[in-house]
């Protein structure tokens, strides 16, 4: 077990807002937090506008592939954040749950996906003061 806290991103397909918190969680927070990301019916491939507006802040998501939520995975994390779509989490207790309401931007194209990816980059930035604040020297 690793003293520092554990996040599962989760939306329908792993292929879009999901993937993108995950991205930013790890580019903002680094190895302060293990960062986990699922669906509970995964694509087959990342969402290629999610792809390029990461890519546009210097965050490439290319290699990401969509993985299916599993009973394990929500053990292993202290927060599990659904993304606005309605799935269902298994609940433990003793985690915590947090749901974020967010447009889906399946289906549509780059323009979109832009407004969508800075606020999550907003969510996870609030989530990291609470989880995983800066050490002070």
């Amino acid at each position: 077990m690793s003293d520092k806290p554990s996040v599962l991103f989760v939306c329908v397909h792993n292929a879009g807002r999901s993937q993108m918190a995950a991205a930013w969680l790890t580019h903002l927070a680094g190895d302060r937090v293990e960062v986990r990301s699922a669906g509970s019916d995964p694509g087959a491939d990342v969402n290629p506008a999610a792809v390029e507006a990461m890519a546009e802040v210097g965050i490439d998501i290319s290699a990401e592939v969509p993985k299916m939520l599993t009973v394990d995975a929500v053990k292993e994390s202290d927060v599990c954040i659904t993304m606005g779509c309605g799935d269902t989490c298994p609940v433990f207790p003793g985690k915590r749950y947090l749901d974020w309401q967010l447009e889906d931007p399946a289906g549509q194209g780059v323009e979109a996906v832009r407004p969508i990816r800075d606020e999550i980059k907003v969510l996870v930035e609030g989530l990291i003061k609470e989880i995983a604040p800066e050490r002070q020297v």
